[in-house]
């Protein structure tokens, strides 16, 4: 298989108009139009990551687990079908206990993160406290939400 590329037409893309072949363009086979995960050797690291590369490997692994979370709550705020909901409110917090799993990694390997941590932690009681809001010591749960207001979809039907 060939991927041909098409031109502009000068207002958008032109999907019946052929581009004429350069010297630039580049001729994808199919080997290189599948995603890199079929190869099982693809994520292999070259040598044993250093703990100070390996944390910056588990924030980019943070970041992976908050954007799973983040797709996962708005498919799962997206129906009304209430075994998907299920299912996907499930998924959402397995992906919650994955950061916390990371955080707790990373704070096992580099110590002075876990000051960090508790720095941004003690930053948040005092601003309860100035609020007025009475903690045991711990993060107190944010008040419950009211119902939610209709949405765009709510409206259209």
């Amino acid at each position: 298989m060939i991927a041909t590329r098409y031109t502009g037409d000068g207002y958008g893309i032109n999907p019946h108009r052929k581009s004429v072949r350069t010297k630039t363009d580049v001729t994808l086979k199919e080997r290189d139009l599948m995603p890199s995960f079929a190869n099982p050797f693809s994520g292999n690291v070259e040598r044993k990551m250093t703990n100070a590369e390996l944390m910056q490997a588990l924030r980019l692994d943070i970041a992976g687990e908050l954007e799973a979370i983040y797709l996962y709550e708005s498919h799962y705020l997206a129906t009304d079908d209430p075994v998907a909901k299920a299912v996907l409110a499930d998924i959402r917090d397995e992906e919650k206990a994955h950061m916390g799993e990371l955080v707790t990694l990373m704070r096992y390997l580099d110590p002075k993160e876990t000051e960090f941590f508790l720095e941004g932690e003690g930053e948040v009681m005092e601003e309860l406290e100035e609020l007025g809001i009475k903690t045991d010591g711990t993060i107190a749960a944010a008040p419950s939400e009211p119902a939610a207001a209709p949405t765009v979809g709510d409206l259209s039907e």
